[in-house]
């Protein structure tokens, strides 16, 4: 885990309790995402550091197991720290008693942030295993990986034409990047990183004390396994930068509301050259005038008149991609659904869903006299012909 981490509090950046499900962490994250977009306040720098501290709040509490190590990291120093081996998350390096426990204070930032470069997440099992060399001999870890940059999570909304038949957006955002002067490495351009003679690159310093292997980041690399003699001037060693880019985002066809695509390697900047994380788009989808949506089926509601379901007709509706001819067939009863196939919504395996077209009566407001006429003598001839609308209705 990222030693920074102690000193914040994400539950109180997204203004929700340590208690707060899942879905209270995402519905917080969204709206203040919304409300905090560089997008939405262009030149306002408070905005966009806030919108960066909301963004690893939620990277952090969003995931179950960084929001465990979070919590258990939390709960540890809250009531003071390891116990009585001395552990503090600041002090300076003690002394070792028999067994090898720590006598004295020992610096435990320098193990999460050292643990956290030398490999995997840092957590508190990374922390422990090290500590007692778990696994023990030549099977133990020794080398060291680089960090990976955290997932990042963003939104954007479409029209419900262009989530149907797929689009291509662009998304402006602020994050940390790998540094465009040293390209990531940290080293001044011209230079280059080289790799540690203390630990030989692992990042890890191995020691026998009593009874006990222990393993610790190595004190001249923190564990990332080199050292850059000359960092770069713009990003002081880190390879980061956190600057605003402009990305362009493919949505595939039929993206529902709601759902999340992942770009990979779009994410933030890992450190020093290492691996960037992911990038998480959740797309909203706007409601249409003439369509919705079931499944992978287009719907839409016809407007007809009497005479057309008594007589039948053909009437043109659109489509997602034009218009096409759909044939009301004689004595069609209102409400009743047509299908035409392969005009709805595209697959991701190939093909579309259908057309579902519903027929609604539309009664005329107003009539002139020889209409009003017309209707009359129609009725009349119903009457004659026998036709009852109510024939066996209610059990008449």
């Amino acid at each position: 885990m990222n030693r920074e981490w102690l000193e914040k509090d994400f539950y109180k950046e997204l203004g929700i309790s340590s208690s707060a499900t899942a879905e209270d962490v995402k519905k917080a994250y969204r709206k203040l995402a919304r409300d905090l977009h560089p997008d939405k306040n262009p030149g306002d720098a408070k905005a966009e550091e806030r919108f960066k501290a909301v963004s690893e709040a939620h990277a952090v509490l969003a995931d179950p197991e960084k929001r465990k190590e979070y919590d258990e990291a939390r709960r540890l120093f809250a009531s003071g720290g390891f116990g009585r081996g001395g552990f503090s998350p600041g002090g300076a390096s003690g002394s070792y008693g028999p067994g090898g426990f720590a006598t004295g204070e020992f610096n435990l930032g320098d193990i999460f942030g050292g643990a956290a470069a030398a490999g995997g997440d840092g957590g508190l099992g990374d922390l422990l295993g090290g500590l007692f060399n778990r696994g023990g001999g030549a099977g133990a870890r020794t080398s060291s990986r680089p960090r990976r940059g955290s997932d990042v999570e963003t939104e954007t909304t479409l029209g419900f034409r262009e989530a149907a038949q797929g689009v291509t957006v662009p998304l402006r955002m602020t994050s940390p990047s790998p540094c465009t002067t040293c390209h990531g490495s940290g080293a001044k351009p011209g230079t280059s990183p080289r790799v540690c003679p203390h630990c030989n690159g692992s990042g890890v310093i191995s020691r026998n004390q009593g009874a006990f292997g222990f393993s610790e980041p190595c004190d001249d690399c923190r564990g990332t396994g080199s050292i850059i003699d000359d960092p770069c001037p713009d990003c002081h060693g880190s390879g980061i930068q956190n600057r605003t880019r402009t990305i362009t985002v493919r949505i595939p066809p039929g993206v529902r509301d709601g759902q999340r695509i992942r770009l990979a390697g779009q994410g933030e900047a890992g450190l020093r050259g290492a691996p960037a994380g992911d990038l998480y788009v959740t797309v909203h989808v706007s409601q249409d005038k003439v369509f919705g949506r079931n499944g992978d089926d287009l719907t839409l509601v016809l407007p007809v008149s009497y005479s057309e379901l008594v007589l039948g007709t053909t009437v043109s509706v659109p489509t997602l991609d034009g218009r096409v001819g759909v044939k009301v067939p004689p004595g069609t009863a209102d409400g009743r659904t047509l299908r035409v196939r392969g005009r709805g919504v595209p697959k991701r395996g190939g093909g579309a869903g259908d057309l579902l077209v519903t027929v609604k009566v539309a009664v005329p407001q107003k009539l002139d006299d020889n209409a009003s006429e017309a209707l009359r003598r129609y009725a009349e001839a119903e009457k004659t012909s026998g036709f009852d609308p109510r024939a066996g209705w209610a059990g008449v």
